[in-house]
């Protein structure tokens, strides 16, 4: 009769430790990049963020966003 090998709870443990994944997939390697941009008129760096429309430090007005009146937000008043 052959017998058969009985693993450990540790050696259970290991196995899976060895065969398990990384969570979110396989790391990807990438150079490393800013996304800064200089305000015009006073020189400062800030963030390339989407929504960002005036200079922390000079007021300078980067996008100029013009609300018009829609289903729930109008264009004057929109506290009440």
């Amino acid at each position: 009769m052959e017998e058969k090998k009985v693993n450990s709870f540790l050696d259970r443990l290991k196995q899976k430790a060895q065969n398990q994944t990384n969570y979110g997939g396989e790391t990807e390697m990438t150079d490393a990049k800013m996304n800064a941009k200089d305000c015009p008129n006073c020189g400062a760096g800030r963030a390339k963020q989407d929504g960002l429309t005036h200079c922390a430090y000079c007021g300078f007005e980067f996008l100029t966003v013009k609300l018009t009146d829609g289903v729930y937000i109008k264009k004057e008043d929109n506290s009440i």
